[in-house]
């Protein structure tokens, strides 16, 4: 059958109108597009907050005494981690944490003040950030973010080490491992002065200073004063919360007065049953005894337990003084329009400090030297060394077993809660994960293909984006190791089974294996029951301590005891001249007075 010729024409001169009308629509909205930003798709903010020292159970959310209302609502509509583990110190922590690189091959493989000599200048031991490694700033500044930073730094210092050299456009930071939060003066005879640097440049903090408020103030300073750009944008705060000394406004403190009396032990049982009730832990999950070096409440006397007791209560202030000021940030955000479009990540750099800096031989001369003291009438204010030792850290650490600097849970199992768009509400996360893998998450939702994540040295860790959108229920599978190590302490996961190794004063370097799965509390030792096991995952360590570099130290290695070493070391460095001007005096007067006596002789 043959087709009317002018059906035909008419028909194909409707389909051309037709396409040329496509044609037009498509030109049309891509030009809208390039004029109009916002009408394409946006690529998330990101803001990362890193509190200092936080226990696994610290935060209002994870069961804490702490008003935390602020972080709680980020975890409410968000998702908390309930086995995301960080190394058991800060640099190492901050370090894989900003790259998603190894510590070890970061070049930041354990901190300043536990470094033995034989470990100084080796490759992965100059503790600060080598070439080729890239932050997480840098990459993001190539894919058209502004990045900005406030607060503990402690990557190195001097040109090239601080946040300006590593991809951030505004920085205000801290180089240090502490300092004091009411005034710019060092915490411990490490250190003579409390450096801050803006950009790369020294600076002084205001005088009306706090920490956690000044972070803020300045990041949102930042912010505003970029509030007509329309790039995306990363912020990372570090808190000095909750980091020695432990301050916090008189008022907050407050708050707190009497909730600690009952001592460290109730503390303890309380947050290990809060953990079951919130599915945090299995609910037949063992809590692990106390260490016999550990004290008991009852054998401190009534001004022992007033101070002590008064001490956890400032610890809970300074929480909700830092969740207050987080509160005003999201405020701001708010008022912005950008809330619905960023991303919230809230962890810890490791587990809560068991220090107890008085103890130190001349620490509390220096304490005099530097206006400091501990009171209990002005505890955690300006002028106040406060810190809550071992006992507490371990209760905060519930229902994990011991503290920072060492690779057991409680050194390691930390919080962790992120919120915002792509991330299923209200979920509970079980997954074993990582500090390694939050740089890696940032790049899946900035939507950057994981070909272009790494530069010169690669990333370690993997991206938490499957677990959060609910796509996957584990990040590694059951047969993927994965290891840490910093300053002897060490650890190798695989699946639901942690082998793990411990260092002096609290651990005997001897190597233990754990199901984290039934048993988070590192109660029960499978090294012999399960020894097939044991022996393979002692190989998998080998090879990981292999590939990464990790120069190995002796059974004998006490970082607390090379934290005195170094502070000596330090403060012999400082003053020299001064020391070196005593001796000739003393030679001198020596001098002098045998010259007398030959004389009178």
């Amino acid at each position: 059958m043959q087709l009317n010729n002018t059906r035909f024409i008419t028909c194909l001169q409707q389909l051309g109108t037709s396409l040329l009308g496509l044609s037009l629509s498509a030109l049309f909205c891509t030009a809208l597009a390039q004029s109009h930003p916002e009408a394409a798709v946006q690529k998330p903010n990101f803001v990362l907050l890193l509190i200092d020292d936080a226990g696994f159970t610290d935060l209002g959310s994870y069961g804490g005494e702490a008003r935390t209302p602020n972080i709680d609502a980020l975890a409410q509509r968000g998702a908390m981690f309930t086995s995301y583990h960080s190394s058991p110190l800060c640099s190492p922590s901050r370090a894989m944490l900003l790259t998603g690189i190894d510590n070890h091959r970061t070049g930041v493989a354990t901190i300043p003040e536990t470094l033995p000599a034989e470990q100084q200048g080796k490759p992965g031991y100059s503790l600060h950030l080598e070439s080729g490694v890239q932050t997480v700033a840098t990459r993001l500044k190539a894919e058209g973010y502004r990045n900005y930073m406030t607060g503990k730094w402690h990557l190195g210092h001097g040109p090239g080490e601080l946040p300006d050299a590593h991809g951030f456009d505004r920085s205000f930071v801290l180089d240090a491992s502490g300092a004091d939060n009411w005034e710019q003066k060092p915490y411990m005879p490490y250190y003579t002065s409390a450096d801050w640097y803006e950009d790369g440049k020294l600076s002084k903090l205001p005088d009306d200073f706090y920490s956690s408020k000044f972070m803020v103030d300045q990041m949102m300073a930042y912010l505003e004063r970029d509030k007509s750009r329309s790039e995306p944008f990363f912020a990372y705060i570090g808190f000095q919360a909750l980091h020695i000394p432990v301050q916090a406004p008189r008022e907050l403190t407050a708050h707190y007065a009497g909730v600690y009396d009952g001592g460290w032990e109730a503390l303890r049982q309380a947050r290990w049953q809060r953990a079951q009730e919130r599915g945090l832990i299995p609910r037949d999950a063992p809590l692990a005894p106390a260490h016999d070096k550990l004290r008991s409440w009852d054998s401190l006397d009534a001004d022992e337990r007033a101070l002590y007791s008064k001490s956890m209560a400032v610890h809970a202030g300074m929480l909700e003084a830092m969740d207050q000021h987080i509160g005003r940030l999201i405020a701001y955000l708010k008022e912005r329009g950008q809330l619905d479009n960023t991303i919230f990540l809230i962890t810890s750099d490791n587990g809560p400090e068991p220090s107890d800096p008085i103890a130190q031989t001349g620490f509390s001369t220096w304490m005099s030297q530097n206006g400091y003291r501990r009171e209990l009438e002005t505890l955690g204010e300006k002028g106040s060394m406060n810190f809550i030792g071992a006992e507490w850290a371990n209760a905060t650490a519930s229902p994990g077993n011991l503290f920072k600097f060492h690779a057991s849970e409680g050194g390691m199992r930390v919080p962790l809660i992120a919120a915002g768009p792509g991330i299923v509400p209200g979920a509970r996360i079980a997954s074993t994960s990582f500090v390694t893998d939050v740089t890696p998450t940032i790049y899946d939702y900035a939507g950057i293909e994981p070909e272009r994540w790494s530069g010169p040295v690669a990333i370690t860790g993997k991206s938490l984006k499957p677990t959060l959108a609910g796509a996957a229920t584990h990040t590694y599978d059951s047969e993927t190791p994965v290891g840490m190590e910093v300053g002897g302490n060490a650890a190798l996961f695989k699946g639901d089974y942690k082998l793990t190794r411990n260092t002096l004063p609290w651990g005997d370097a001897k190597w233990r294996l754990y199901n984290l799965a039934s048993d988070p509390g590192e109660t029960k030792d499978l090294g012999a029951d399960d020894a097939a096991r044991y022996q393979a995952m002692l190989a998998d360590y080998a090879r990981y301590e292999q590939e990464m570099g990790v120069l190995k130290l002796p059974d004998d290695f006490n970082p607390h005891q090379q934290v005195r070493i170094n502070a000596i070391k330090k403060q012999l460095h400082h003053f020299r001249y001064r020391i070196a001007m005593g001796v000739l005096l003393m030679v001198l007067i020596a001098v002098w007075l045998v010259r007398r006596r030959k004389t009178r002789a």
